[in-house]
């Protein structure tokens, strides 16, 4: 036994573990790994065990998570842990992932909200690639809207594994969200809109409570009117210089009751994507109104690009 095992064994709250079941540790070059019966559940596994044999009692002290892939649990480094990276959309900022993040930051993944200026697509796709470049693992890259557009322009970069579209645009290259959205009905809360003498847009306090999170409290949409970002309405006409989701895997949500996106467009786009889609029956901002729904969509990916990760190595 270790001397980490050990001293886990003498103090409880190190959370140490013990389990007696047929297991038996592997070695796969350096990554260490575990096979056991399916229908066991361990949680965390010591980095340090190494066993050749065929055991019948395992202490494991909880110093590492694991995840199981293909039968077998390994060990997760800290660049096996996907950080996720989210990127709002128009008339916004980074409040909007605001009931998501603590979920996902309680299953133990770094998030990152991009405050992007909504200034240009250009702006908004040089400060996304800015957080994707302080990321050292895996992203898993997630879009609300707009912020599909962003996302679709900034994931070309390797640390890219997985998009998430949250009734997002998702522009083929060269494409804007103007030409996307050209074919389908203006939904209606674009008639509730606001431009100053500098072409940005905000959204009416009307255009939140009935069009934009029709599903939120009169105290929510206040707050969302309050902290929305003014958009360069130029930003819709601009074309995406690349497109991630050619490449990688997607998720895409659908909101059922949206007001600013045509529902029909986002079933198109999620096909197009060949994407795993979750209806929803929401307003705009299903991260408001089903946050946990939304979490669980971006923890799909999450263990998708894990699973990849082990797949690759094993």
């Amino acid at each position: 036994m270790s001397s980490a095992t050990a001293a886990a064994e003498n103090d409880l709250s190190s959370t140490a573990w013990t389990s007696t079941c047929m297991a038996e540790m592997r070695s796969n070059g350096n990554v260490p790994f575990v096979v056991i019966p399916a229908s066991h559940h361990l949680l965390y596994i010591l980095g340090d065990v190494e066993f050749s044999k065929i055991v019948t009692s395992v202490t494991l002290a909880l110093t590492r998570p694991f995840t199981i892939s293909q039968g077998r649990i390994f060990m997760q480094t800290q660049n096996d842990n996907p950080t996720v990276i989210l990127v709002h959309g128009a008339f916004a900022d980074g409040h909007a992932w605001s009931r998501v993040i603590p979920l996902l930051q309680a299953k133990g993944l770094n998030v990152v909200a991009v405050q992007n200026p909504l200034t240009s697509l250009e702006d908004d796709v040089a400060k996304t690639k800015r957080a994707i470049a302080a990321q050292t693992g895996p992203i898993v890259l997630v879009g609300h809207s707009y912020g599909g557009a962003v996302i679709s322009d900034a994931g070309e970069d390797e640390r890219v594994r997985a998009l998430v579209y949250v009734a997002a645009f998702a522009p083929s290259e060269g494409q804007s969200v103007s030409d996307l959205a050209k074919d389908y009905p203006t939904p209606p809360g674009f008639s509730h809109l606001n431009a100053d003498k500098n072409g940005d847009l905000t959204l009416t306090l009307e255009g939140v409570q009935n069009h934009l999170a029709q599903d939120l409290t009169s105290e929510d949409a206040k707050l969302l009117v309050a902290t929305q970002g003014p958009t360069n309405g130029a930003n819709f006409v601009a074309k995406i210089m690349a497109a991630a989701w050619t490449s990688r895997p997607c998720w895409y949500i659908v909101s059922e009751d949206d007001h600013m996106l045509d529902v029909d467009l986002q079933k198109h786009l999620a096909e197009k994507l060949d994407a795993k889609v979750t209806s929803l029956a929401t307003s705009h901002v299903p991260q408001l109104s089903q946050p946990q729904t939304v979490a669980d969509v971006i923890l799909a990916a999450v263990e998708e690009v894990r699973n990849n990760a082990h797949q690759e190595r094993a």
